[in-house]
């Protein structure tokens, strides 16, 4: 079964060796030096730099519409042959935010509250971008299900970093 897996930056070698994926997608502020896994070729490798902010701050990438824009059509185009590995600094917000949304794209008809409580469920610390989730909303023209559904699960558990895990698709 197709899966996307989520990271934080310092757990990526580990994640990417244990899970294998051909694809990753970085939501990370620019100027982050990434090193990419040997199994992600460059091809294959989507980087969207921007803060991990709600709204605009001096000095500071609020996410955008294009991030979005980008992040559901490299979604679209994963072939889901091996994991789609998405990862942010701390692996709670900007990727949990990114799974979501690209589990949302992939599969319209899934129920967004369900999907939100999946998450919830794999990842205690997951708090996603809202701002990340309401332009995804609007692009994909959920008429705020998906913001009403992260907004229902709530902050997540305090936490330095997230933990790697598995949101399988499709359930």
């Amino acid at each position: 079964m197709p899966h996307i897996v989520v990271s934080p930056l310092s757990r990526l070698g580990e994640t990417a060796q244990f899970h294998r994926p051909r694809d990753m997608v970085t939501l990370i502020n620019m100027g982050t030096l990434v090193e990419r896994p040997e199994c992600i070729e460059a091809d294959r490798h989507l980087f969207l730099g921007f803060n991990d902010i709600v709204e605009e701050m001096p000095g500071m990438t609020l996410p955008a519409a294009e991030h979005v824009e980008k992040l559901i059509g490299f979604g679209n185009r994963w072939d889901r042959q091996a994991p789609l590995l998405i990862h942010c600094f701390a692996g709670i917000s900007r990727s949990t935010a990114a799974a979501y949304i690209v589990a949302s794209a992939l599969d319209p008809d899934m129920d967004a509250v369900r999907l939100a409580s999946l998450l919830r469920e794999r990842a205690p610390s997951a708090t996603p971008n809202i701002r990340l989730v309401t332009l995804a909303d609007d692009l994909l023209g959920r008429g705020g299900r998906m913001v009403d559904a992260v907004s229902a699960i709530g902050r997540g558990a305090e936490a330095f970093e997230g933990v790697p895990f598995v949101l399988p698709l499709g359930v």
